[in-house]
């Protein structure tokens, strides 16, 4: 299995490796603090089950705690993100369709203070990822780590 270390933004890996699928399905690992993405909104609907540790759900610029076990439904076009919290790492499984979220139209960045708080918004509104995420380093190969299952 491939993981990813996106530094700031925690681990990731990609459980399906088809960039043609219809869905997506990752596995993050975010530690306090960590943001999984900034505050986006996609055309498609998504999916998020807390698998360990905390994390805080911001949606429609409202917070909302998360715990193991905690299942959190993503309609289309609704402004999120998940940031790890608490005293270690959080698991969360995503599972998102990919059938309208892919080219012209697919969704988008808007600026978000409450996200901001949390280093998890865009600077300035936008639909290019390469701006929402201009502050933060490329991802690198990564490993898992054991230290996540405790």
């Amino acid at each position: 299995m491939k993981w990813w270390d996106r530094g700031p933004r925690g681990f990731v890996t990609d459980l399906v490796g088809d960039d043609d699928a219809q869905v997506g399905v990752n596995l993050f690992v975010l530690g306090p603090g960590e943001p999984m993405s900034m505050y986006h909104w996609e055309a498609d609907q998504e999916d998020f089950l807390v698998l360990s540790g905390e994390a805080l759900l911001i949606v429609k610029d409202d917070e909302r705690p998360l715990r193991k076990w905690d299942f959190f439904h993503c309609p289309p076009n609704v402004p999120h993100t998940i940031v790890g919290v608490g005293s270690g790492p959080a698991a969360i499984l995503a599972i998102g369709a990919r059938i309208d979220s892919v080219g012209e139209g697919w969704g988008g960045y808007p600026y978000s203070e409450i996200a901001m708080k949390h280093d998890a918004s865009a600077e300035e509104e936008t639909t290019e990822p390469n701006i929402a995420y201009a502050r933060f380093p490329p991802r690198q190969d990564g490993e898992f780590q054991e230290r996540w299952l405790t």
